[in-house]
């Protein structure tokens, strides 16, 4: 990115603080006026005797037409999560669905019910609708309308009218049986490459995903440590009293580092490790899209050699052919829009939570040095005081 290099080369004229460091950044033109807004917050926790759930508050403010009112506020669980997904992909398989935070969590990580967890399942959350709202197609489906507006037993009602359960599952293997029938014979080189691509994106955002957990595991084990290391001066100053103010003000250093190293790690689990999941996330979810693209130009490509197979019939596979043409030229049109606009939110993402872990290191280390001069200066003039006081 040659802009980027631009701002690496340091001028002497460039600024370098890190509040106008954030300014070098922003390239991108505003955005344009919103006319849905979503928020997701008030987790409840609900017991029954046959399982404990937390639901969300859903607040929507709109001033599209084609809502009843300006204002909606309903409540969802996860599994009504899972169904708008669901039904964005039926509707959409060649577009780009949000992700959602996955629903089990690795054993030993974090309690289920915790705190923490809801919270960070809430901010997912509140990411996943927003994605949806700002998206130009998935925005008007009729089903985000429901999901948005409708009370929970309208809701249930609504996603009893699906297709059954036999019809979803008939789906699937049709979809697994249109997948193992080998590799696709006239995929358009834009579509390898964008397979390509997403192989090595992938591996690339799963081993900073890694990464930037161990890195905020190790800053959690440093704060707990320092946590222990503080007080100890303290208690040794009350049997040392030649060095007592020294070792008191060592213990106030490590406590002031100790608080910058807690907000160094909530910038990290606030803004590094959830927008890195999330790609890893929507790494499985484009590798499904471009698998649904396949199928369709696989669909197409049997029915072209089963017509030039059979001397009967012609005018019925010509038909399909042309039906099938054109759902393949649909998707591919509808993959390449979605794709471009998926590597510019990216890009854009990438961008900003790095300069903003970059600016946090930033304000935490001159924060710690900050607070480590202060003090041996003050030491320095404390020895001063002592030797004049020999001299004299």
């Amino acid at each position: 990115d040659a802009s980027l290099a631009e701002v690496n080369s340091f001028s002497p004229s460039m600024p370098i603080s890190p509040s106008s460091m954030i300014n070098q950044y922003k390239f991108e033109d505003e955005p344009e006026l919103r006319d849905l807004f979503i928020t997701v917050d008030d987790p409840e926790s609900h017991i029954t005797a046959i399982e404990t759930f937390i639901t969300y508050r859903v607040v929507t403010k709109t001033s599209r037409g084609e809502f009843d009112s300006s204002e909606y506020e309903v409540r969802r669980r996860y599994q009504d999560f899972l169904w708008l997904k669901s039904k964005l992909e039926e509707a959409h398989p060649t577009l780009i669905i949000p992700p959602l935070p996955e629903k089990f969590i690795m054993k030993g990580m974090v309690e289920r019910f915790s705190d923490e967890f809801i919270e960070t399942r809430r901010k997912a959350l509140h990411k996943f609708l927003n994605r949806i709202a700002d998206h130009p197609t998935l925005t008007f489906h009729e089903d985000f309308k429901v999901f948005l507006t409708a009370q929970a037993w309208e809701l249930s009602s609504h996603k009893k009218q699906g297709p059954g359960l036999l019809s979803r599952v008939g789906q699937t293997v049709r979809a697994v049986a249109s997948s193992v029938r080998g590799g696709v014979k006239n995929r358009p080189e834009v579509f390898t490459e964008m397979n390509d691509y997403m192989e090595t994106f992938s591996q690339k955002i799963n081993v900073l995903d890694k990464i930037a957990h161990r890195i905020y595991k190790e800053q959690r084990e440093y704060f707990n440590e320092m946590k222990e290391y503080g007080p100890i001066h303290t208690l040794w100053s009350a049997s040392e009293e030649d060095i007592a103010d020294s070792l008191k003000g060592v213990a106030s250093c490590i406590d002031k580092c100790c608080k910058a190293t807690e907000r160094r790690m909530a910038g990290l689990s606030e803004s590094l490790l959830p927008v890195l999941h999330e790609y890893v996330l929507y790494t499985d979810i484009l590798m499904g899209v471009l698998k649904r693209r396949d199928q369709i130009q696989g669909e197409l490509d049997s029915k072209v050699d089963a017509l030039a197979n059979k001397k009967t019939e012609k005018d019925l596979f010509s038909e399909e052919i042309g039906k099938l043409e054109d759902k393949v030229e649909c998707a591919n049109n509808a993959l390449k829009a979605d794709w471009d606009r998926w590597k510019q939110n990216m890009q854009s993402d990438m961008r900003a939570t790095f300069t903003h872990v970059a600016e946090n290191n930033l304000r935490y280390y001159e924060e710690c040095l900050a607070t480590w001069q202060s003090f041996l200066a003050s030491q320095a003039v404390d020895l001063h005081v002592e030797e004049d006081s020999e001299d004299r």
